[in-house]
């Protein structure tokens, strides 16, 4: 069992680059794959789970050849032009690699089951299976259609009109993907605007998409001709950068700039967040990536942070900052309230208990909702010995508020950082004081 012992720094001060995208590293992998030529992807991240999809393709066939600098050079053969793999397919940790590969599976003619480790056999499946049976998939699961293992008999699929009942681009991307093997246009309404990488990407390659505020609409088989290849950069991870910016923020005396960062809109909602707490922080150096916002974001400690309150339409753009959001509330004046977050109870843990568990060990006044978690500031941390759920985003923002908290702090687990950013501990290291 790995620990990671964090005690008390005076600043933060230096540049950083944070990890490659994840969420991009995986779809670049996987549409390059299912893509007709050669394809490029650059600054790929090396991580646990974006490896994951990488042995997912590479066991049906796709050749993937690694060069130096985190380039991989991906041989596609089309759409049709992976191959029904020998062994079970283990997805790992990475909820991303088995909801969107399904909608592939779905739409090619071979059998396959996917799995995972223990984590991911407890998240919910059925909010893939279901749409995706809708469109005459042959897939059984485990627990009734919820968990995984999953077996799937690929087959032709035929064009639906769905309604999502939860924000997700996880099921939105696998739709988006089966609806490439549909007869027809699958029509795919969003409860909340995700973030939209997948459509992106995939426009760029050439695919039928239409998007019209939370609608998307992608034309399948007679309308959608083979993807073309694709040569991109991944750029660096907002979701990785926040626990950054929370840093700079809580530790009185530190500046930082975060550099070629993605700047989507559509995953940025910390930036509003922190804003209207009254933090210091400016985009810098705005540019256009591969088809993706780039930018540098700098910030600067400039004193008391202000309590908000988070909810509505801004979720789906901060789920992953929510952690780290809860640590940043601990140090701001009033009470922080973050509501509309259920979804958050079936990530890699539960991640508004383990806040509120956790949290608590270091001396956090709090309450626990079934949607959310409001947290009492200012807090005085106090260090104590805290469990990171196996969880990297649980570990990591427990490593910050370890930064301003009195005494020692020791994170058990702490090695489930490297399934989005490994080197954490040591670039933390690097720019503290």
């Amino acid at each position: 069992m790995k620990q990671a012992e964090i005690t008390k720094v005076k600043s933060l001060k230096g540049e950083i680059i944070p990890p490659p995208d994840k969420s991009i590293s995986h779809r670049a992998v996987m549409f390059a794959s299912i893509a007709k030529g050669r394809s490029i992807v650059r600054n790929f991240l090396r991580a646990e789970d974006p490896i994951s999809t990488m042995n997912a393709f590479r066991s049906m066939g796709t050749e993937i050849e690694e060069k130096a600098g985190n380039a991989l050079i991906i041989h596609g053969k089309g759409l049709h032009g992976i191959k029904e793999p020998f062994d079970v397919i283990n997805c790992g940790n990475s909820g991303t690699t088995v909801r969107l590969i399904s909608g592939i599976l779905s739409g090619n003619p071979f059998f396959s089951v996917l799995t995972g480790d223990d984590s991911l056999k407890q998240r919910p499946m059925a909010r893939v299976i279901a749409p995706l049976k809708d469109m005459g998939a042959e897939i059984s699961a485990r627990n009734g259609d919820k968990y995984l293992p999953m077996a799937i008999n690929g087959r032709r699929l035929k064009a639906i009109d769905y309604k999502m009942p939860v924000a997700s681009a996880q099921v939105k991307s696998c739709l988006i993907l089966a609806g490439l093997y549909a007869d027809g246009t699958t029509a795919i309404t969003e409860l909340q605007k995700s973030r939209d990488h997948t459509e992106r990407m995939l426009r760029s390659m050439g695919a039928n998409i239409e998007v019209d505020g939370l609608v998307i609409k992608v034309k399948g088989q007679a309308g959608q001709s083979e993807l073309t290849p694709i040569d991109v950069t991944v750029p660096a991870d907002f979701s990785s950068a926040a626990f950054f910016i929370a840093a700079a923020l809580m530790v009185p005396n530190s500046e930082i700039l975060i550099k070629d960062v993605c700047v989507n809109p559509t995953r940025t909602g910390m930036l509003d967040v922190v804003k209207n707490m009254g933090a210091n922080v400016r985009i810098e150096n705005i540019r256009d990536a591969s088809g993706e916002p780039v930018a540098d974001i700098y910030c600067k400690n400039s004193g008391s942070l202000k309590a908000v309150k988070i909810s509505g339409d801004i979720m789906p753009s901060l789920i992953d900052e929510f952690p780290i959001l809860c640590v940043l509330a601990t140090q701001a004046e009033g009470v922080t309230e973050i509501r509309g977050a259920e979804e958050l109870r079936v990530k890699e843990s539960d991640r508004i208990k383990a806040m509120s568990v956790e949290l608590k060990k270091l001396g956090v006044e709090l309450e626990e909702y079934p949607d959310g978690i409001s947290i009492k500031g200012k807090a005085s941390l106090k260090g104590a010995v805290v469990e990171s759920y196996h969880d990297h985003r649980i570990a990591m923002s427990l490593a910050i508020a370890a930064l301003a908290a009195q005494g020692t702090t020791i994170i058990n687990n702490s090695s489930c950082v490297d399934i989005s950013f490994p080197g954490f501990f040591e670039e933390l290291k690097r720019i503290t004081s």
